[in-house]
């Protein structure tokens, strides 16, 4: 399953498991890390696997979500047990899974550093220095870290993870006011021939349904929607703190 090749290329903080269910957490830096991601058999009655999903998210001080496969038979079991789409993670709440061949090309000055640098960090972690959580999601694994360098700035980044044969696209940012040059695409090609240099032979991009910039520029290279995934919370009543 794809989305589990995902979860290993967005490594969390801490993550347990209830059967094939696996609840990640990694201090509140994204969805993806601080969510239950909802694939295979729980192992046990969904009200219980629920339970034990709100258990996590109490027991770590976040919101108890969970990310699944849309349009599946999960998706109305959880609406009957009171559980309602996550809409205040918007603008990200439905989000679309590409796949596509590596992008090549000319990289526009772009390079894949080994080691991210603080401008790299700046465009990908809104911190030049920031804290454990977004250091160990997006330094872990195999990892090719994107810049291009403009005018004595850090003007374009991206990250990009190999796992097997895929490489793993995220954080791919332009500064607005080197927008409309190329750089996006230089920096795709630049770590499409990474990727290739690790062994993947394909990449994989988890992308908003609203970010239609990014889709337009995704399209362009030849990726194709394989599935989508949305998050869920419990309604009202649907998930409280257990007992002291």
């Amino acid at each position: 399953m794809l989305e589990l090749t995902c979860s290993r290329a967005w490594t969390p903080l801490l993550e347990s498991r209830i059967g094939d269910w696996r609840l990640r957490w990694a201090d509140g830096f994204t969805a993806r890390a601080n969510s239950a991601l909802a694939i295979g058999d729980p192992g046990k009655p969904l009200p219980d696997a629920l339970r034990a999903v709100c258990d996590f998210a109490h027991d770590h001080a976040i919101p108890p979500v969970v990310q699944v496969i849309q349009n599946t038979s999960l998706e109305d079991e959880l609406a009957t047990s009171g559980w309602v789409h996550y809409v205040e993670h918007r603008p990200a709440h439905e989000v679309r899974l590409l796949t596509g061949p590596l992008s090549r090309g000319t990289s526009a000055g772009a390079v894949i550093l080994d080691e991210p640098t603080s401008g790299w960090w700046e465009m990908t972690a809104g911190s030049a220095d920031p804290p454990e959580a977004p250091r160990h999601v997006l330094g872990t694994g195999k990892v090719g870290f994107g810049i291009v360098e403009l005018d004595g700035v850090t003007a374009g980044a991206v990250r990009g993870a190999v796992v097997g044969e895929w490489l793993h696209i995220a954080r791919l940012e332009v500064r607005p006011e080197f927008r409309r040059r190329g750089l996006a695409r230089g920096l795709m090609n630049a770590v499409g021939a990474w990727g290739a240099g690790q062994g993947a032979t394909g990449m994989l991009l988890q992308v908003a349904m609203a970010n239609s910039g990014a889709l337009k520029l995704y399209e362009s290279l030849g990726c194709t929607e394989h599935h989508r995934y949305r998050y869920w919370a419990p309604g009202p009543g649907a998930c409280e703190d257990r007992p002291s």
